[in-house]
């Protein structure tokens, strides 16, 4: 894993968990003891009022089985004398049902459709959380939970098949769309974990719990970021967070305005699904550029990226090297596409075909490397690169002049990159369309 993906799993959740086991064991706790039920109330009220701001019934209700789970638990051991209920009778029935639901709970919101804080989206969460009411409220009964014998812990390890398939489901979500959320239910499924092993009431339980709620709350935080300052589609950062960017960027810096050939042709020759799979693979290979880059995607076929403290001459090899990498990058078209390709291709003959003379075969959309089996295919890029100068003093003229760079590139015959020129420009022509670059 790179250095993202372990800063998304350690923080915040891993950091805030580490840091609430270490109070709890340490004899710090004493003092810290009192003020806990400030915690408790403050992280639970504040985590709430997110989830509703955030529009998310996915943590809302996430947080509501927490709060409900909690709770059963301490009215159950409250039954018994607090030193023996929680490992027999109620209290440990209680402990077990909460060892066993709270992960499900976590499942079942998030394979549920995620429809937001309205009657479609509650009612059958509601609904759940209802239903599970009811049947802990029963089988905690003191007729009904007895006294088993019980050894080590407080809770059977057979409840732990219901973590460890949260776990596994979350670890799943997080490589299929790496949004932070998922991390965050691992970490609050580890302090569900600690609570119910080793406090499962007293201040102990409440540090545990209130920590696996933050843990949610903040996640959520953290996935608004992502979203809001990363591309959705290729996972690099976005527009946002390019303009901020230049906000902070010194007197010395470079800035590469990347395009893909042809590839509105691409489109219309793969499709769409397969136009997407190449605007990943290029962020990808943009994501790992040398020399301290940082690449953002600007929007469509369009990426940038910024090299702070470096010249435009020393950001030119780096980009060189990047573009000899997405040109040897091969990209395997599935059997389905091919043949949609040749179908689309086969019916556009027919199409604009005339009986009398034989239309010449259809040229790629892209130069193809003769050499490489049909199922495989390419992508080029062409590059404009430029740096701030007596006359370039602000990053928009610098992207500007990128910009007149990259149409240079795409003039000269595409699959290359050009540095602005250092002699005068005309800055006042107006920028490009991504039509002209076609």
């Amino acid at each position: 894993m790179n250095g993202r993906t372990w800063k998304a799993w350690l923080v915040p959740g891993g950091f805030l968990l580490a840091l609430a086991a270490s109070l709890v064991n340490s004899s710090l706790f004493v003092q810290i003891a009192p003020s806990l039920s400030f915690y408790y109330v403050g992280v639970f009220g504040a985590g709430l009022l997110l989830a509703w701001r955030f529009n998310s019934s996915r943590i809302l209700f996430s947080l509501l089985s927490l709060l409900l789970a909690h709770r059963a638990v301490v009215f159950f051991s409250s039954v018994e004398a607090l030193t023996a209920s929680v490992h027999s009778g109620p209290g440990r029935m209680a402990a077990t049902l909460a060892a066993l639901l709270v992960p499900l709970n976590f499942i079942a919101f998030a394979l549920m459709r995620e429809r937001g804080v309205s009657i479609p989206g509650i009612a059958p969460r509601f609904g759940l959380l209802f239903l599970e009411s009811v049947a802990v409220a029963v089988l905690c009964r003191p007729e009904n939970s007895g006294n088993p014998s019980h050894t080590g812990g407080s809770i059977p390890l057979w409840t732990l098949l219901s973590s460890a398939a949260a776990i596994a489901l979350f670890i799943h979500r997080f490589f299929q769309n790496r949004r932070p959320i998922e991390p965050g239910f691992v970490w609050s499924i580890v302090a569900v974990f600690l609570w119910l092993q080793f406090a499962p009431v007293g201040k102990a339980s409440d540090a545990y719990v209130a920590t696996a709620a933050l843990i949610l709350a903040a996640s959520l935080i953290e996935t608004s970021y992502v979203l809001a300052y990363h591309d959705e589609l290729t996972g690099i950062r976005g527009r946002r967070a390019f303009n901020e960017s230049l906000l902070s960027l010194d007197q010395q810096y470079a800035i590469a305005i990347v395009d893909i050939d042809h590839f509105k042709k691409f489109n219309d020759t793969y499709g769409h699904d397969v136009g997407d799979q190449v605007l990943c693979m290029v962020a990808s290979r943009l994501s790992h550029v040398s020399g301290n880059g940082q690449a953002f995607r600007c929007g469509g076929e369009e990426f940038a990226i910024v090299f702070p403290d470096s010249s435009a001459k020393d950001a030119y090899e780096h980009l060189e090297s990047l573009r000899r990498v997405i040109e040897t990058s091969m990209f395997q078209l599935r059997g389905s596409e091919r043949r949609a390709e040749k179908s689309a291709e086969a019916a556009s003959d027919r199409r604009a075909g005339d009986s009398d003379r034989r239309r010449p075969t259809r040229k790629k959309a892209f130069p193809e490397n003769p050499n490489q089996a049909p199922d495989l295919i390419s992508v080029t890029v062409s590059i404009g690169v430029a740096e701030p100068s007596t006359r370039l003093r602000q990053p928009e003229q610098v992207i500007q002049a990128a910009d007149q760079a990259l149409y240079e590139a795409k003039r000269n015959g595409r699959n290359r990159v050009e540095m602005a020129s250092t002699g005068p420009q005309r800055l006042s022509v107006k920028r490009r369309t991504k039509a002209s670059r076609l």
